[in-house]
This record gives structure tokens, C-alpha cells and sequence, in this order.
């Protein structure tokens, strides 16, 4: 069960570090193309949530995500000994929340840097806690989908 609180911190200590050279090592705004019209780093800042909605709310950031992180706790406790991709899944998306808790908490903001422009369109900037979230629900939809098409077979057995 250890092994998933580990994923969540190396998540964690990733998001920060790279925040970190981001903000030690570029100036806000400034953006470094890596494949052009593709793929930039972007030093941007985020006092809300995905595509920048609920500025500045950050009372409610605060209260939402303590609520998520003990829910999160609660159900990686439960579904450890069972479930293992689940398991993967609640450690992505706990990393990924505290990753972006911690900005919130000592800069009122989040460090987001990767921008990419597909087919035209610019993506919101986005950072590895970010990531790790998507890739976290991902994984638990998957995880629910193939519980879902067990307990289906296991009915018709």
C-alpha cells in the first residue's frame, strides 16, 4: 500500500522541481519554443482552476481540495488491497492535487508551462500536477470501466 503514497509524492516533488526551474529560470510570460507551432515552454501563472475559470477564489480552492484529498485518502485506504490500477489512478490524482495545493497555499497561483498548439488551436498552459490528474481520471475510468465488465460477466456466469 506504500507504493501508491510513494507515486503520489514523487508526483509531487516532479510538479514542484519543474515549477521551480520555471520560475528560477524564465520570466513570467516568457515562452521557449521546444517544436515550433507545437510545443513551447510558457512561464504563466493561474489564480484559478482549468482554463482559468473561478479566479482568485482561492478560499474555495482550499476547502474543495482538502475535502478531495481526504476522500482520496479514505479511498486509496479501501481500494489498495484490491484493486490495483484503481490504486495507480487515486495516487495520480492525489499528487496532482496537492501539487497544485501547494502553489495555492504559498503563491496564491499555480506555475503552469506546457503550451501546446494542436491543429490551431492553443491549449491552456498546463503543468505536471495537471497532468497527472488527467492521467489519473483516465486510469480510474478505465479501472470502473473493466470493474463494471467484471461484475457484468460474473452475473451472467
Amino acid at each position: 500500500m506504500y507504493l501508491y503514497y510513494i507515486i503520489a509524492v514523487f508526483i509531487i516533488l516532479l510538479d514542484q522541481f519543474t515549477k521551480w526551474l520555471v520560475v528560477k529560470n524564465m520570466d513570467l510570460y516568457e515562452q521557449i519554443p521546444i517544436i515550433e507551432n507545437f510545443f513551447y515552454l510558457t512561464s504563466h501563472r493561474n489564480a484559478g482552476a482549468a482554463w482559468g475559470i473561478l479566479q482568485g477564489q482561492m478560499y474555495f480552492f482550499y476547502i474543495i481540495t482538502f475535502i478531495v484529498i481526504v476522500a482520496l485518502i479514505y479511498f486509496l485506504q479501501a481500494y489498495a488491497k484490491t484493486s490495483k490500477l484503481m490504486s495507480v489512478a487515486i495516487s495520480f490524482i492525489l499528487g496532482g492535487a496537492i501539487g497544485n495545493l501547494i502553489d495555492r497555499v504559498f503563491y496564491k497561483e499555480v506555475v503552469d508551462f506546457f503550451d501546446f498548439i494542436i491543429i490551431g488551436y492553443d491549449y491552456p498552459i498546463f503543468n505536471i500536477a495537471d497532468s497527472a490528474l488527467v492521467i489519473g481520471v483516465i486510469l480510474f475510468l478505465m479501472s470502473s470501466f473493466m470493474e463494471d465488465k467484471k461484475k457484468g460477466r460474473a452475473k451472467h456466469d
